[in-house]
């Protein structure tokens, strides 16, 4: 890849783009959401492990089971945007790891240490999810990623059973630009940053 973006996608994908806290009315079909996941999946992840899960909670009553987990400072938002993603991760993701990484024995990594599966779950999922953030402003969507929810209550209303865990919520959609707050500071290269030569 030798090619960098021009200036318009760069500011789709982070200068222009911002954080939604309210949302426009209307609806978002599956398949939009399908070519949303089939984007964000191309990510890389550590040994082609792709943890992540992604639940796409849309309609009044899905929102309504998901509702009793949101703080007050999310709900009015979160009930009112189009889609809200459970961003979650597989706590076995190592079962298709045959699959997934076929060329190595790497199902054995992980069985064989539940501390080193659960931390490689946990980071590549949430590297898939900021994916699929990426990818949504690609498709010319809006997001509100947020934390502001309980993930015991999001796990046993919607995970019970399985190996999926929650991580975060992404609000998505077409936001309502009235709603954005200013942006917010970022640190400086020398705040954040350290570079080490020879």
């Amino acid at each position: 890849m030798t090619n960098s973006l021009d200036q318009q996608a760069l500011d789709t994908l982070f200068f222009s783009a911002r954080t939604q806290n309210g949302w426009l009315p209307g609806d978002m079909s599956d398949e939009v959401l399908k070519k949303l996941y089939d984007l964000a999946k191309m990510g890389p992840t550590s040994a082609n492990c792709s943890p992540a899960r992604f639940v796409f909670v849309k309609g009044p009553a899905a929102k309504e089971r998901l509702k009793p987990a949101l703080s007050s400072g999310n709900l009015e938002k979160t009930m009112a945007a189009p889609v809200t993603v459970i961003a979650a991760y597989d706590g076995e993701f190592y079962e298709k790891l045959p699959e997934l990484f076929p060329h190595a024995d790497a199902r054995s990594w992980f069985t064989s240490s539940p501390a080193a599966a659960e931390e490689t779950a946990f980071r590549n999922g949430t590297l898939q999810a900021a994916y699929l953030i990426l990818a949504a402003r690609a498709l010319g969507l809006d997001t509100g990623p947020m934390s502001g929810f309980d993930k015991a209550k999001v796990d046993a209303e919607f995970f019970a059973g399985t190996t999926w865990k929650s991580n975060f919520l992404i609000n998505l959609g077409h936001g309502d630009p009235s709603k954005v707050f200013d942006r917010l500071p970022r640190l400086d290269f020398d705040d954040a940053c350290r570079i080490l030569g020879e």
